[in-house]
C-alpha cells in the first residue's frame, strides 16, 4: 500500500501526556499545599482521574461543554473529600494549563521517527486535544515543524472516534482515505474511528493490549517499528 498522508494522533502517540500530565499535577499539588486535604498525591489523582474519564465520555457525547467539563475535572476532587472550594480549584486549574503545555518529553523515539517521515510524506496531527493547549506543546517539544497541518476536534466540535473529525481532517488536508494511515495508541478514537471511514491504521499498542474486537492494519509497541513499515 502506497500512503501518501500520515495522521498522527498527538497525547501519548508523540508527545508523552500522561507523563508530562503527572508531573503538572504533583507540581500543582506541592505548590496549592494539597496535602492538606489528600491523604497522599496518589489519592488526589486517583480520584481526578476517575472522573475526568467520565467528564470525556460525557463531553464526547455533547452533554457537558468544555468550560464545564475543565471545571468539574478540578474541583471533584475537592469534593470528594468535603473541600468544594470552587476558588481554589479554578486557580489550581488556570496554573496547570498554563505549565503543562510547556513540558517537553516525548514518547521513545518520536523526534528520530518524525525526522525520518518528514521528507517522505504529508505529516498531519489529528487529535482530540483543545487548541489552545496543543499547539503550544508541538512548539515546547519541537516537532511542530514536522507537520503540515493541525487538525483538533475543536476546530469544528467532533472528538474521534466520530466519522465526522476523519472527513473533516480529509478534507481540511486535501487527502484521499486510500492514500492516508492514522498512528495512534487510543483504540476507540484512533483505531476504531479511523476503520470506521475506511482508513487504514496502525495501533501504537503503549499497554500491552491483547485482546481486539478487530485486526488493525498494523500494530506497533515502538514508534521506530513505523521506519519498517513504511
Amino acid at each position: 500500500m502506497q500512503y501518501k498522508n500520515l495522521f498522527f494522533d498527538l497525547d501519548d502517540t508523540l508527545w508523552a501526556f500522561s507523563y508530562n500530565a503527572r508531573d503538572t499535577f504533583e507540581e500543582m499539588y506541592r505548590k496549592y499545599e494539597y496535602d492538606r486535604y489528600f491523604r497522599s498525591f496518589q489519592h488526589f489523582y486517583e480520584l481526578y482521574e476517575r472522573r475526568n474519564v467520565e467528564l470525556w465520555a460525557e463531553y464526547a457525547d455533547g452533554k457537558v461543554t468544555k468550560d464545564e467539563l475543565n471545571r468539574q475535572r478540578f474541583l471533584y476532587p475537592l469534593e470528594a473529600v468535603g473541600e468544594g472550594d470552587a476558588a481554589l480549584a479554578k486557580a489550581f486549574s488556570e496554573d496547570f494549563f498554563a505549565v503543562i503545555p510547556t513540558k517537553s518529553r516525548l514518547m521513545p523515539h518520536a523526534r528520530e521517527v518524525l525526522e525520518y517521515l518528514a521528507p517522505k510524506y504529508n505529516l498531519y496531527i489529528l487529535s482530540n486535544g483543545f487548541q489552545e493547549l496543543q499547539c503550544h506543546k508541538m512548539r515546547s517539544a519541537g516537532i511542530d515543524r514536522y507537520f503540515k497541518k493541525v487538525v483538533l476536534s475543536d476546530d469544528i466540535g467532533v472528538l474521534k472516534p466520530w466519522p465526522e473529525i476523519f472527513h473533516f481532517a480529509m478534507s481540511a488536508t486535501q487527502s484521499e482515505l486510500r492514500e492516508s494511515l492514522m498512528v495512534g495508541d487510543s483504540w476507540e478514537n484512533d483505531i476504531a474511528g479511523a476503520r470506521g471511514v475506511g482508513m487504514h491504521q496502525v495501533y501504537y499498542n503503549v499497554t500491552g493490549r491483547s485482546e481486539f474486537p478487530f485486526k488493525p492494519t498494523y500494530q506497533i509497541t515502538d514508534l521506530k517499528e513505523l521506519l519498517q513499515l513504511l
